[in-house]
């Protein structure tokens, strides 16, 4: 039997994407998501969070978004904010103790707001970048917690056997802007036949309702609505639902 997580990413940027987020859960097949603890929808998030003890909520860190929690960390920073995206995807160089203040102070913060996370991974992916992930694997050390398993040194800690990155495709109606070059039913059919599988999975996704966060803030906006219903109500879904082969869980399952 396949045990399956289906993964939101940035629970907390705003409250649209926090409602996406918890729709996707309550009705659909969204079983985990992870929390970004140092932007605006952050609150928001813990207060959902609080009426749905069955939500998995693990640490989204944050190193390319928003504000860092800490005032101390200037080689995370451009001015005020965050580098971009952009900083980490060249030769780059922060000072690695800065990055682990700032990313345990984000999982503290979590901690703090009376939920124990179940896992970690980050924003952007950037704990899968160069020295980042001796930061994240001594993150998950600490807090004996499981990681998002899409980067190098993966075998030092805890991760699913399988994580699947490309789910954010089915949202996506321009073809152009698809990572994968089959048809969404053919991929979704392989997808369905390789969860059946006697593994533990994790199925990245990106769920919200559009607001003004996003629409300004992200430059991917509309799959993420798409996705949302595509979790409620899609014939995917409701196979998902009904195999018996397959079983929803969280990272506190594994």
């Amino acid at each position: 039997m396949g045990k399956v997580i289906f993964n939101s990413d940035d629970f907390g940027y705003s409250h649209g994407v926090n409602y996406g987020i918890i729709d996707a859960y309550q009705y659909g097949i969204l079983t985990s998501t992870t929390l970004m603890a140092n932007m605006p929808g952050f609150e928001h998030a813990v207060k959902l969070k609080g009426e749905l003890p069955g939500l998995g909520v693990g640490v989204h860190l944050n190193a390319t978004c928003g504000k860092p929690l800490l005032s101390n960390v200037d080689t995370l920073k451009t001015g005020n904010n965050f580098h971009p995206l952009s900083f980490y995807q060249q030769s780059f160089i922060v000072d690695n103790d800065q990055l682990y203040q700032e990313w345990d102070a984000q999982i503290q913060k979590v901690y703090r707001a009376g939920i124990v996370p179940t896992h970690l991974d980050s924003h952007h992916h950037t704990h899968t970048f160069g020295m980042n992930q001796e930061v994240v694997i001594a993150l998950a050390n600490k807090y004996d917690l499981p990681v998002r398993c899409n980067f190098e040194k993966k075998s030092q800690v805890r991760h699913v056997d399988y994580f699947e990155p490309y789910f954010d495709d089915v949202g996506d109606f321009d073809q152009n802007k698809r990572q994968i070059s089959e048809s969404i039913d053919v991929y979704l059919e392989r997808l369905l036949q390789q969860l059946r599988d006697d593994k533990t999975f994790e199925v990245m996704c990106h769920t919200a309702y559009l607001d003004q966060a996003i629409l300004k803030g992200s430059s991917f906006v509309y799959p993420r609505i798409n996705q949302v219903e595509f979790m409620i109500y899609s014939s995917f879904a409701q196979q998902i639902k009904s195999d018996c082969s397959i079983e929803l869980i969280t990272y506190k399952d594994i």
